[in-house]
């Protein structure tokens, strides 16, 4: 199926080589290292022929073309087709990542470059952007992106900052109202220990998100100068 090219879905490139440059996806297109691709990240890790986006009646479809070292949905490996949805971030390799958005008119007037997003001014050490699902500590990129549970997490605290979210806010924002009755508190503490990992991963000396016994969680953006 083609889309009109008025509300096509597009894919944004970012933290890689071919940063700030984007595609409109009206057919197919292949992304990969050779030359005939329609999308060519020049690197050895990025296989020939890697991953294939393709809008369906449904939505777009990334597929994964048996690539050496893996396609990525929103930090997740995937080894099946699957749907994307709107502000899912695409990974390629250890390279390049993606941004799809749904439309065309979804895609921000004031698109900035990595340098840019990180070096915006913010209460403290740790920035996220909530369009591109990007974030950094001390303007380091956390790469590969945190995954859409741990974005969800993570992007509740940071809206609250400073304040206790309780853990059943924290449900709801991470697995939907519907979902919510379902999830246990050990899924909650679970997907906070990942969350703590990755943050650590830049950051292993600051205690950013805290527990608040009885009462929730609290994120803890340190700036700098508190540190010192």
């Amino acid at each position: 199926m083609d889309f009109q090219a008025t509300d096509a879905p597009v894919l944004v490139a970012q933290a890689g080589p071919l940063n700030g440059q984007r595609w409109t996806i009206t057919s197919s297109l292949v992304i990969g290292r050779d030359a005939s691709c329609d999308i060519m990240i020049p690197d050895r890790s990025v296989s020939r022929f890697h991953v294939r986006v393709t809008p369906q009646e449904k939505g777009v479809l990334l597929e994964d073309l048996a690539s050496k070292n893996g396609t990525y949905r929103n930090g997740d490996r995937i080894s099946e087709p699957v749907l994307l949805l709107d502000s899912d971030v695409v990974q390629v390799a250890i390279v390049q990542h993606f941004v799809f958005l749904s439309s065309d008119s979804t895609v921000p007037v004031d698109e900035r470059p990595t340098e840019s997003l990180a070096s915006l001014p913010a209460a403290g050490k740790l920035y996220l952007d909530p369009r591109s699902r990007r974030v950094w500590i001390d303007q380091k990129e956390l790469v590969p992106p945190l995954s859409g549970s741990q974005f969800r997490l993570i992007k509740a605290l940071y809206e609250q900052q400073g304040d206790v979210v309780s853990r059943h806010r924290l449900i709801v924002a991470v697995w939907g109202e519907e979902e919510a009755l379902g999830v246990s508190e050990q899924a909650l503490d679970a997907l906070v220990r990942r969350l703590r990992d990755r943050l650590g991963s830049l950051d292993p000396d600051t205690e950013y998100i805290v527990t608040v016994r009885g009462h929730g969680l609290r994120l803890e953006n340190y700036s700098a100068l508190e540190e010192e």
